[in-house]
């Protein structure tokens, strides 16, 4: 009798996304980084603090590009190495602390690099510390 090979679903199968402008992260390589999937992109980490988010979904979405975690008193200055960032659409007319460099700008890639360059540098208004997460009710920490 023939061995069965054991079939796995279809729906098991997890592909991976590529990695959206994976320049940025091999830009970031003299740093120890780590990333983690967020809300469909890739957020990168430098110890604690998150200092950019990766977006690229289908379309033409004007909110894919880089995202920079900073605060607002940080934006006039970064404005003047960034002239194309802005805040980011999806979050509403509200201004927010994070900012994206837009991929379909002119300067995108330049820009992209001098933001890695900046954190490479430890610019202090490029990268937050998240706040903890509350724990959910019922659901005990282990």
């Amino acid at each position: 009798m023939a061995a069965t090979r054991r079939e796995t679903p279809l729906h098991a199968l997890k592909r991976r996304k590529p990695v959206p402008f994976e320049f940025v992260l091999d830009a970031l390589s003299p740093l120890e980084t780590a990333t983690h999937p967020m809300f469909g992109c890739l957020a990168i980490y430098v110890g604690r603090k998150i200092v950019l988010i990766l977006r690229d979904k289908l379309g033409q979405d004007p909110d894919n590009g880089v995202w920079l975690a900073t605060t607002c008193e940080h934006h006039e200055s970064l404005r003047l190495e960034f002239p194309n960032m802005r805040s980011i659409g999806a979050f509403g007319p509200a201004v927010t602390g994070w900012q994206v460099l837009p991929a379909d700008a002119p300067d995108f890639e330049e820009s992209a690099m001098r933001a890695c360059e900046l954190v490479i540098a430890g610019d202090p208004r490029i990268g937050k510390v998240p706040k903890s997460k509350k724990p959910r009710k019922g659901h005990a920490k282990a």
